[in-house]
């Protein structure tokens, strides 16, 4: 009896501790939403009361009339669909290819690859930029999206779970006289669900979240995405005064498609290993 005493107070102060840690997670999210219903006096006062005494929507008014948050959604949003359809079908390509084909420096290029892996992407912002701008593509669509549109840690991801796909589900197809490609696109791709999934994800909220690249990519407004942009809120670019009501909408506004991306897919995130079939 006191065994299962003692088991049930542990229980209780593990559920305590989860839900303690779990309000700090998520309470300044929750400052975040409910700040940008504030005036800029109430935010400045008050920034991380809960309920706003005066409710108001002014912060979205003017971040949609007064900005060119719209030019930023939208520019985001079409790198951002670029970006991770590419990225699912050139990493997809690629971690095929090294997971089956035998091909000479085949280990060179795998080796290259988890190099890359473990280089700080700091580092090559200069030669990102060189080269962006000597191939004619800096201040553009191109610029910003091709550059992305192959991801290492993609590339690994995919290569693993090929892998771990048996050769004999491919075999068959072989046997009645699929190629190569055939193979990829119509037997091990379909069976890699769990991994596309996850790097649709990933890739998506990466390139939404991407600001680096974009810096050194473009200069021109119309090209503005809303890292830049919300960057450029945080400095004062909209008016006077603290302007943290317009801040923190617009960066809710931004968290969103990510935070809905996430919630829905999550738990495939959790089983990257599901849909291999077993030996």
């Amino acid at each position: 009896m006191r065994v299962l005493s003692n088991r049930r107070v542990g229980q209780i102060v593990l559920y305590a501790v989860l839900i303690l840690l779990a309000v700090i997670y998520i309470y300044p999210f929750l400052v975040q939403v409910a700040t940008s219903f504030k005036t800029d006096a109430e935010a400045t006062a008050d920034p991380i009361s809960l309920i706003p005494s005066t409710f108001t929507v002014a912060a979205y008014e003017t971040l949609f009339t007064r900005s060119a948050f719209p030019t930023w959604f939208a520019n985001t949003t079409i790198v951002t669909i670029f970006v991770t359809a590419g990225r699912v079908f050139f990493d997809s390509l690629a971690g095929y290819a090294l997971a089956r084909l035998r091909f000479r420096g085949r280990g060179i290029v795998f080796a290259a690859l988890v190099a890359v892996m473990a280089v700080p992407a700091v580092v090559l912002l200069i030669p990102k930029f060189l080269v962006i701008n000597q191939l004619g593509m800096y201040d553009s669509y191109a610029g910003m999206i091709l550059p992305l549109l192959v991801d290492a840690a993609g590339v690994f991801i995919m290569k693993n779970f090929f892998e771990s796909v048996p050769v004999s589900v491919e075999e068959q197809a072989r046997l009645d006289g699929a190629g190569t490609f055939r193979l990829f696109w119509s037997v091990v791709l379909p069976m890699a669900r769990p991994a596309l999934i996850t790097i649709i994800i990933l890739s998506f909220q990466g390139s939404w979240n991407e600001l680096s690249h974009f810096i050194i990519a473009t200069q021109s407004p119309e090209l503005t995405t809303l890292t830049k942009g919300v960057a450029s809120l945080a400095s004062g670019q909209l008016s006077q005064g603290n302007q943290f009501p317009i801040k923190l909408a617009a960066a809710a506004i931004m968290t969103i498609p990510v935070a809905v991306m996430f919630f829905i897919f999550q738990r495939h995130i959790m089983n990257a290993s599901e849909g291999a079939v077993k030996e």
